[in-house]
């Protein structure tokens, strides 16, 4: 096949890089931008005008859902195969008040919030109900990074003053009340026919450091199965089949969750697109996952993949990240030692590069060569998989304890080690069934 993978800010590299390793010839859309010119040159075939080679390509994929959406509708009412969310799924997730509402209208019980535009109609309202809430952007204007889970109403204040005094209220934003519990997703690959694969349960790890400390990074590694029976999916994705299906939609559809003590879920929000790292980690689990994406895209419903081995994944990155306010040049062209050939199957590149002339080890001396290098700062994922989560966890760190890049690179060695006790709670409300942490 020939793909076209039209991604602004490169952050489906591993795609067409694997894409390109299975025999299939591709071309990569990245923006020509500072922050991202250097990713993928010399890996794949790199494009800055993603429109020309439209006609060119069997499948086009579309790596996010914020640009570029009505080039996805118009292309698909004009026969163009095409991976990616259609201008209604996008807003789902990019609108929160409307993910909710069709939440809603669907039978789906949602945690009670309140819109607003202004932060201190907000402080007033966190001072008059005293009651604990999470502050999250509801629309594509909002910056992620000032979603926060406050402590007391006392830390939440704090925190709106902050962001008024430096004026960083760039669009709606929601107060949602507090509710303690265990956060757990579900997703499905979803076309035409409605939904194409088995259930992929999934459990982030956002925060940059082990426990969970530091700040959000939108997500550190992830622990993800597929399953054919999930009590979740039922509750709060299931209702949805024929809605999504409408929407236009080819491609993932993820929801993740608060399941409360008592076994309540509440959806929290909507991902309608491919996740970072979840694809990255969702591909070993796919014996073949381009041409199950053709497949999708031409209204089929059967999207193969193995179902209950768990596949687990960590985000390896250098400093600054996640800020990334350092300048390129002190995060890109640095050699990645240790990717031995064994090992590549289960590397997936995210900022990286194939750089030249640089210094390597061959018999003793140091020679120089061209090797896989840093593109910025979110370098790369890696996997691994296993019967048990425990399993997969301790292949996953004898992997990347054999990598080596020299700028103080850092992951999360807790990814999944939270489900230990995490997991019997979920259980015993009928979630997560016939996954088990160790033998």
């Amino acid at each position: 096949m020939r793909l076209l993978f039209v991604d602004q800010n490169g952050e489906g590299l591993d795609l067409s890089w694997r894409a390109q390793t299975n025999g299939h010839a591709v071309k990569h859309f990245i923006k020509d931008d500072p922050k991202s010119d250097k990713i993928g040159l010399n890996i794949v075939p790199v494009v800055r005008e993603w429109q020309k080679h439209v006609e060119w390509a069997d499948l086009v994929i579309f790596a996010d859902n914020t640009l570029y959406l009505q080039d996805v509708d118009r292309l698909r009412a004009n026969g163009v195969k095409v991976i990616g969310a259609s201008s209604d799924s996008a807003r789902l997730e990019l609108d929160r008040s409307h993910g909710m509402s069709v939440f809603k209208k669907h039978g789906i019980q949602t945690i009670p919030y309140k819109t607003f535009e202004d932060y201190d109609e907000a402080i007033a309202y966190v001072k008059r109900t005293g009651a604990r809430y999470v502050s999250k952007p509801d629309d594509d204007k909002g910056d992620k990074a000032l979603s926060y889970v406050s402590k007391s109403p006392a830390d939440m204040v704090y925190m709106l003053d902050r962001w008024a005094r430096n004026d960083k209220l760039h669009g709606k934003f929601i107060l949602q009340q507090f509710v303690s519990g265990i956060e757990m997703a579900v997703g499905a690959w979803v076309g035409p026919s409605g939904f194409a694969s088995p259930w992929c349960e999934n459990w982030e790890y956002k925060k940059l450091m082990p426990g969970d400390m530091g700040p959000n990074t939108g997500e550190m590694g992830t622990v993800l199965r597929y399953t054919k029976k999930s009590k979740l999916a039922n509750k709060v994705l299931k209702p949805l089949e024929s809605y999504l299906a409408n929407t236009g939609h080819v491609g993932y559809v993820d929801v993740n969750c608060i399941i409360t003590d008592e076994g309540v879920p509440f959806p929290l929000e909507f991902t309608t697109r491919f996740g970072w790292p979840t694809a990255n980690i969702q591909i070993p689990l796919h014996a073949d996952f381009f041409s199950g994406l053709d497949n999708l895209a031409d209204g089929g419903n059967n999207f193969k993949c193995h179902c209950d081995l768990v596949s687990i994944g960590a985000c390896l990155a250098v400093p600054d990240f996640p800020y990334s306010h350092i300048t390129r040049k002190e995060v890109v062209g640095m050699p990645i030692y240790g990717l031995r050939p064994a090992l590549m199957e289960h590397i997936h590149p995210c900022n990286m590069m194939m750089e030249k002339n640089l210094p390597d080890m061959q018999a003793g001396a140091v020679i120089r060569r061209s090797m896989f290098a840093t593109a910025g700062d979110y370098v790369m994922v890696v996997t691994a998989t296993g019967l048990t989560i425990s399993a997969a966890r301790e292949t996953l760190e004898r992997r990347l304890k054999t990598i080596s890049i020299p700028n103080s690179p850092f992951h999360r060695n807790d990814i999944g080690q939270s489900l230990a006790t995490r997991l019997p709670k979920l259980q015993s409300h009928g979630y997560a069934t016939g996954l088990t942490y160790r033998d």
